[in-house]
């Protein structure tokens, strides 16, 4: 059924700004699209994932409205530092969930918490 993630959507009050820090931290391209009403959809790909962003709108898709996407790492501890330095700020962990596999949160700069999973 499941055959793996394809697309992350996070919901954001500037799209292209999310994606360009993302796509700087990440150092990948950042890809735009820009809507007949003027909306931008804006992404990034890493690890075959398409990481896109879209306008938040209350009624509809409000900011913080989109599930926490883990991430998987060599080094949670690196990775988490290196985030941090990017911008991001702690939001929970790191935590071991079990032998050998430890977590994190972080809150990027436009509010969303992203995970990070590794040993």
């Amino acid at each position: 059924m499941f055959e793996g993630v394809r697309t992350v959507m996070v919901f954001a009050e500037d799209p292209e700004s999310s994606a360009r820090w993302y796509g700087e931290l990440l150092g990948v391209p950042v890809r735009v699209d820009v809507g007949d009403t003027g909306a931008v959809y804006a992404w990034v790909e890493t690890g075959g994932v398409e990481l896109g962003f879209h306008p938040a709108d209350d009624a509809r898709n409000p900011r913080g409205g989109s599930p926490v996407v883990y991430w998987s790492v060599g080094d949670v501890a690196a990775v988490r530092e290196r985030l941090l330095a990017a911008g991001c700020a702690h939001h929970r962990g790191p935590l071991t969930i079990e032998p050998g596999r430890r977590i994190a949160q972080l809150r990027d700069p436009f509010g969303t918490v992203i995970g990070i999973e590794g040993p």
